[in-house]
């Protein structure tokens, strides 16, 4: 029997990586059964897929407003057996806007779940939430480390909404309509591409767009310790959280993947290294209390013992992750490269 797997927000920059992966191997042995050949993916979008997703015949695009699509019935839930729901707003836009925030990321979520449980066929359901589930206040102050049994104390928009929908995951699963799995996914760099509306959307602005020979802007300090993790490794962590059999996976539905930490003057240096003082040198520097504030909430320093056990390992070095986005990327590479 062939597998049929839905990508919410497919066509954006992870779940298109996650499809191209996905479709590179062919088949899944999904919750630790064996190996089943993949059929179908259904990305779920505004924006198309890109050209080279179109073209390979076990792509199918569902064009639209998520919510909007859940309601009409028009996702293919029924013969589904794989659900990844990363379609999201992200945290910078759920500030700014919050009604936006609760449609596309508590909304949309929960009507997922309930098409999903009217499907009956209890699909294993892979949400990505966040890092920014985690918060640091004075009523409760962040661990110096984070482990497997901290506890989330979400302090923005898009970190409570987030953690609600890990509940939602939680008891839609207890109740046996999914087979839920959710990952803590580190903020990614470097992604490719133009800026979003993430708070954190500078920690790949800031290097991907020197190597571009453009300007960036930095609004944090160059102390502000930051947990990242490459693309490669957070589609690693989410195609093993669809493997993992029910005992890996534990009954605790939630997993932090694993992070580099790093600070931002230590990813600066790194770019120098790689790109020369030419690169650093159209950085701007311009301090914003707002972005910072978010930023400086979340943690940077993770042990995450449940996704060591699933093999699962954070990127060696923030030079290793440069690198890969020069290697992965050659034609949006502009300044000169050291050795």
């Amino acid at each position: 029997m062939a597998l049929h797997i839905l990508i919410t927000g497919g066509c954006g920059f992870l779940g298109a990586r996650l499809a191209r992966t996905l479709l590179a191997q062919g088949s899944l042995a999904l919750a630790g059964a064996a190996p089943q050949p993949i059929g179908r993916i259904t990305l779920a979008d505004r924006a198309p897929p890109p050209s080279d997703l179109q073209t390979d015949t076990r792509i199918a695009f569902a064009g639209g407003d998520l919510l909007d699509q859940i309601e009409a019935g028009q996702l293919p839930l029924a013969d589904t057996q794989l659900v990844y729901h990363l379609a999201a707003a992200v945290s910078g836009e759920c500030e700014a806007d919050f009604d936006l925030g609760m449609r596309s990321n508590l909304d949309a979520t929960r009507a997922l779940l309930q098409a999903c449980r009217a499907g009956g066929n209890a699909p294993v359901f892979v949400f990505s939430s966040s890092v920014a589930v985690f918060g640091d206040s004075p009523e409760q102050p962040l661990p110096e480390v984070i482990t497997d049994t901290s506890l989330p104390t979400p302090q923005n928009s898009y970190g409570s909404q987030k953690f609600i929908g890990e509940q939602l995951v939680a008891d839609f699963t207890r109740k046996g309509f999914v087979q839920g799995r959710s990952v803590r996914l580190m903020t990614v760099s470097v992604r490719p591409g133009r800026p979003n509306g993430a708070a954190s959307g500078f920690l790949s602005g800031m290097l991907r767009e020197p190597l571009a020979g453009e300007r960036a802007v930095c609004p944090v300090p160059p102390g502000t310790a930051v947990a990242l993790a490459s693309p490669a490794r957070t589609v690693e962590g989410l195609v093993r959280a669809a493997t993992a059999s029910a005992a890996e996976w534990g009954p605790r539905t939630a997993v932090n993947l694993p992070s580099l930490t790093t600070t931002v003057g230590e990813m600066v240096a790194a770019l120098e290294r790689i790109a020369g003082a030419d690169a650093t040198a159209l950085i701007d520097w311009r301090h914003d209390p707002q972005v910072e504030k978010i930023i400086a909430s979340w943690p940077s320093r993770f042990r995450p013992a449940r996704a060591q056990a699933l093999g699962l390992q954070a990127d060696g070095s923030i030079d290793a992750l440069v690198r890969d986005y020069v290697r992965e990327n050659p034609g949006a590479v502009r300044a000169p490269l050291r050795g």
